[in-house]
């Protein structure tokens, strides 16, 4: 389970069609996944009806990319999640992340970053308490 998980919200976006239309938002998402160097695996995305926002999830052999938008808001949520495994995906989740911000030009992003799993370490292979 080793791995890095980045979480990103984008404010007053100004690509608003693809906060509203699933298909242009689903090509962005599965491009953006290609051009990383990710593999995608399933997807599934959703509209919130007319003038509503989509909730977009595509797994990745390497995990998964979840996008919400609030077009009311004009806001965007991402979530970036690679295992690390088998090689170090880090860096293509960093461009992942990096290519959807760029798309959607916000004015204001916040970011985080999430080292997770303990590989490696004598506790990983402990058995719990």
């Amino acid at each position: 389970m080793h791995g890095i998980h980045l979480t990103a919200e984008l404010y007053e976006c100004a690509a608003a069609a693809l906060l509203v239309e699933p298909a242009a938002l689903r090509a962005l998402c599965l491009g953006a996944v290609g051009e990383a160097g990710l593999t995608p695996v399933g997807e599934l995305f959703h509209h919130f009806g007319p003038g509503g926002g989509i909730t977009g999830i595509v797994l990745l052999a390497e995990s998964h990319l979840a996008v919400h938008t609030w077009p009311e808001l004009g806001a965007v949520t991402l979530d970036v999640y690679v295992c690390n495994l088998r090689a170090d995906n880090s860096g293509r989740a960093e461009r992942l992340v990096d290519a959807l911000e760029a798309a959607f030009e916000p004015r204001r992003r916040q970011r985080q970053r999430l080292q997770r799993g303990l590989l490696g370490s004598p506790a990983a292979h402990a058995a719990p308490a």
